[in-house]
């Protein structure tokens, strides 16, 4: 996420941000201009659990800047609109700063461009801010246009809009039944092909009950899929949160619960497996009473409905209860189907055959085939649509799933879809696309030049190389999410390659060039790229479930990681006896005065403060009787070897040996 995206979210000052990141713990540069996705999410999450913390950071960085004294005099700030995309030579006319200053100041952020080459609004916001600009985007009638589209074109009502069919998203923990629910409704078997019976990436489908046609929005419930479970919730106008009777509310389901609130959606909680012995729907609805969530039986508002996915008991009472919820909130959900389309894309991927292909919900409008169309940075023509059965159609209504071929690439999961006017507008809106992706193809390279740069600098620091090929955008990115956290400050993890399809021999001869850990997630191996790997000896991985997938590349992790052994002080006793000496063995008698005293330890005599020797405790007694262990307060008789000279007075400290990560 860029870094004034995230200010623009949490409504504060880019500059101001940057510099209270570091004081809030965040280890973000007070010049980047981009920060990763995961960190991002713990910011909002930040200033939206801690505003008296977040507040008070802020409060000591403005006292800080008044008292300073050796402050310099407060700048009179200008305020300058930059464009989506400028020259660097307009962009030093708009600053009034000579195009060498400007381009050397765009080298100390690691970008390399000459005068004629083009910048992007945060690279461009970011130098500015640098020199004490104020900075706003520059809001064109396209831009306009585009926004409008978004938050307009979902929700607009005219004369002729009419109640569609709602859009419920199912969620919650894993292995609490989401998908299994799903095929007690649909009357289907789709968690059956799920590997590792989990929800690898978001489906899309529709059940009729009682005349109501209804979308439901299945999403994963492992820990791995958080961003996929938000954009799920985005899309949908209801919500089944499903809670496991026999488990309880668990991390996912109170992440959900969260998701669920930002969002503002209606939603009713469905307790599933009440057929297994161990279920207690009272002890989870008191869970849900602790969260402030009362159920309605309890005098409260949550609708509870005890389900069983497996034996079908409560599916109907369930969806009774989901149409009525419906009927209440029928007012804001509704649609104008003779409009252009407007939808979301829920799930993207490469098929060997059919090229890209997305599935997206229709919100608003009808997509017909044969419709010109943008999504997000990706433009085509419709040339296919298949429903969620897999079966061809003509066209897509409002709140219908629809898988879409045609596109020119794989489209963003979360990117809106709207209809292009013509052959001109689209021949435009491919100019202005292809433009852009110059751009980021651009500043990938400097970000890369920059990070090798800086990888040189880093004393210590061990990479992971990795390629990865998915199926789905969606697991792609849910994957590159594990990899992120399991990162630490010795190891890193490196991707150099990522996408989606089948690992072809380009990716085996990458791996073999590079020395990268080359991994497939639900995807096949060529036939050529198989000669290749056996040919040249290249290992590769195949996965079918992502925590696998993690679980393998934390081993590799572990693999590099340093350790050395360490002594960490265990117990101390004070020596009031020696009984017998021997040349290198004594038996002597004391007093534990700290921690405890245990057997095959190592220990050292310390006379006067100072270590005299090292010995082992070889047997430890207790009233003439051995005893594994001495503790602190309890005096007793020691074998010890190693040395003879030790005496009265002198104290023994013993240490237990660790392994730790260097």
């Amino acid at each position: 996420m860029n870094v004034t995206e995230l200010s623009r979210k949490l409504r504060i000052p880019t500059s101001t941000l940057r510099e209270i990141l570091p004081l809030l713990g965040f280890d973000v540069g007070r010049k980047a201009i981009k920060v990763d996705d995961t960190v991002a999410e713990k910011i909002i999450e930040k200033f939206r659990s801690a505003p008296e913390e977040v507040s008070r950071v802020r409060e000591s960085l403005v006292k800080k800047t008044i008292v300073a004294p050796e402050a310099e005099p407060v700048k009179t700030t200008t305020s300058i609109s930059i464009p989506s995309t400028i020259t660097v030579r307009d962009f030093s006319a708009l600053l009034k700063k000579p195009v060498t200053v400007v381009i050397q100041e765009l080298m100390k952020n690691g970008i390399l461009a000459n005068l004629n080459e083009l910048i992007d609004y945060e690279t461009a916001a970011v130098i500015a801010e640098d020199f004490d600009f104020k900075v706003t985007p520059q809001v064109t009638d396209a831009v306009v246009q585009q926004e409008d589209d978004w938050k307009g074109f979902s929700k607009l009502k005219t004369t002729n809009s009419k109640t569609r069919p709602p859009i419920v998203v199912v969620m919650g923990h894993v292995d609490h039944g989401k998908t299994l629910l799903l095929d007690a409704i649909r009357k289907a078997n789709i968690a059956a092909k799920e590997h590792g019976g989990i929800t690898q990436h978001i489906g899309a489908y529709q059940a009729k009950f009682k005349e109501h046609v209804i979308t439901f929005i299945d999403t994963p419930g492992h820990e791995a899929f958080t961003s996929m479970r938000s954009r799920g919730a985005r899309v949908a106008d209801l919500a089944i949160i499903v809670i496991a009777a026999d488990d309880g509310i668990m991390p996912q389901s109170e992440e959900v619960l969260k998701i669920i609130d930002n969002a503002k959606l209606p939603f009713l909680i469905a307790l599933n497996k009440i057929d297994r012995p161990e279920a207690d729907i009272e002890k989870v609805k008191q869970q849900l009473a602790q969260k402030n969530l009362l159920p309605e039986d309890w005098g409260g508002k949550i609708i509870c409905i005890p389900v069983s996915a497996k034996t079908g008991q409560g599916i109907s009472d369930l969806l009774e209860h989901l149409v009525l919820i419906a009927d209440l909130e029928k007012d804001q959900i509704t649609a104008e189907a003779e409009l252009p389309a407007v939808g979301t894309i829920i799930e993207s991927r490469i098929d060997k055959g059919e090229g890209p292909v997305a599935t997206v919900i229709i919100q608003n409008g009808t997509l017909h085939q044969g419709s010109l169309v943008q999504v997000g940075r990706v433009v085509g023509k419709i040339k296919a649509m298949r429903d969620f059965n897999g079966d061809f159609i003509t066209s897509a209504g409002p709140s219908m799933p629809a898988r879409i071929l045609g596109l020119k690439d794989t489209p963003e999961v979360g990117d809106m879809l709207s209809i292009i006017s013509g052959d001109k507008s689209l021949k435009k809106t491919i100019k202005g696309i292809e433009e852009q992706h110059k751009i980021y193809r651009d500043k990938q390279k400097w970000q890369t030049v920059k990070t090798k740069q800086k990888e040189k600098g880093e004393d210590g620091q061990k990479i992971i190389d990795v390629i990865l090929k998915a199926d789905v955008l969606g697991s792609l990115e849910a994957i590159i999410q594990s990899l992120e956290i399991l990162q630490t400050d010795k190891v890193r993890i490196r991707i150099i390659k990522k996408g989606l399809g089948n690992i072809n021999d380009q990716d085996m001869l990458t791996a073999q060039s590079t020395g990268a850990l080359l991994f497939g997630f639900n995807v096949p191996v060529e036939a050529n790229a198989e000669e290749i790997a056996k040919e040249k000896d290249i290992n590769y991985f195949i996965f079918k479930v992502i925590y696998d997938l993690t679980d393998h590349i934390k081993a590799e992790l572990i693999k590099l990681i340093e350790y050395k052994k360490v002594l960490v002080e265990a117990g101390r006793l004070k020596v009031l006896a020696v009984f017998r000496k021997e040349k290198s063995s004594a038996i002597i008698g004391g007093l534990v005065t700290k921690g405890k005293l245990e057997n095959n330890l190592v220990a050292d005599i310390i006379r006067n403060g100072k270590i005299i020797s090292r010995v082992k405790i070889n047997s430890l007694q207790q009233a003439k009787q051995p005893i594994p262990a001495a503790a602190s307060g309890s005096e007793c008789g020691l074998l010890i070897s190693g040395t003879a000279d030790i005496a009265p007075d002198d104290i023994l400290q013993s240490y237990n040996e660790e392994t730790v990560k260097v």
